[in-house]
């Protein structure tokens, strides 16, 4: 199996910012972003990685990225490495696949989420107070149902621990009710459309959450990743039924491994074993493979 890329540092450039899975270089009027084989669940970065992770997740965003250019523009500069700029030259062979150089944006301070199942979090808000997000929903729902139609439930950006829920009422106050209508229109647009097309392939796309930014121009741009198994719950079309989460081409896999150790949630995190390992990877490639068509090289 390939070596895995846990963390980067590119000789001639500032060290980077590390977030949980991304190292992000800061090249003054872009950034460059690489996809690390980092894995996290439950805010902690888990030990091992996942191999090839990194180029999956890239890969399948710029697929995304280029299938919805039409709805909102995105941040996507340049995928090709060969074409990056000359002070990355001698770092291109790591790069190549797993990293974009993409516009500075302003980000906005919110996770703008579309929920078209009911599931995770939201299948928690349901049972306790039958709303997701302060949207009431009809009575009588169960587990992994599909929505009558699909809801945006944004949710607070944390640096650290998690993001919360918060009612559009809340994004509406912070940037304006204007900007806040415009990321409701758009993150449920690119969900129906994304989810049409993977359901086309077998894959239904429960949830997914989408990341903004503004440009110069003030105009909203497409943002970090795109319809992912690490931003999204992807659940294959043949096993899903009514009532039980089916087994999902995500992360889900990683957090029923963690849930079962008794982990109390706090790090050190349980090592990730083998069979986990390759059980994720294999479930990435597959989603990688079914959403796009074409095999994944690595």
């Amino acid at each position: 199996m390939a070596d895995l890329v846990l963390e980067t540092l590119l000789p001639g450039l500032p060290p980077p910012r590390r977030g949980k899975v991304r190292d992000v270089y800061d090249l003054g009027d872009r950034v460059l972003l690489v996809a690390t084989d980092r894995i996290s669940a439950f805010d902690a970065v888990l030990s091992p990685g996942i191999p090839e992770k990194g180029k999956i997740l890239t890969g399948l965003s710029n697929f995304w990225f280029r299938k919805f250019a039409e709805v909102v523009p995105n941040h996507i500069l340049e995928t090709d490495a060969a074409r990056f700029p000359e002070p990355l030259a001698s770092s291109r062979s790591l790069l190549a696949g797993r990293a974009v150089l993409a516009k500075k944006c302003r980000v906005v301070p919110f996770e703008c989420v579309a929920r078209g199942y009911l599931a995770g979090s939201g299948w928690k808000d349901y049972r306790k107070t039958g709303a997701v997000c302060g949207q009431r929903l009809p009575a009588g729902l169960h587990e992994a149902d599909r929505l009558p139609e699909p809801i945006f439930t944004p949710a607070t950006k944390a640096e650290t621990g998690h993001d919360e829920n918060v009612p559009f009422a809340a994004v509406a106050a912070a940037v304006g009710e204007q900007l806040a209508g415009r990321l409701r229109d758009l993150t449920l647009a690119l969900y129906r459309g994304a989810a049409g097309y993977a359901e086309s392939r077998g894959i239904l796309v429960a949830d997914t959450k989408f990341e903004f930014g503004l440009d110069e121009a003030g105009r909203v741009v497409w943002i970090d990743e795109a319809l992912t198994p690490d931003s999204s719950r992807f659940w294959p079309k043949d096993t899903w039924k009514s009532g039980s989460s089916p087994p999902s081409y995500d992360k889900q896999f990683v957090r029923d491994f963690l849930e079962k150790t008794g982990w109390n949630k706090t790090p050190p995190a349980p090592v990730l074993p083998p069979d986990v390992v390759a059980g994720t990877r294999a479930r990435y490639v597959e989603a990688f493979e079914k959403l796009t068509g074409t095999p994944f090289e690595g």
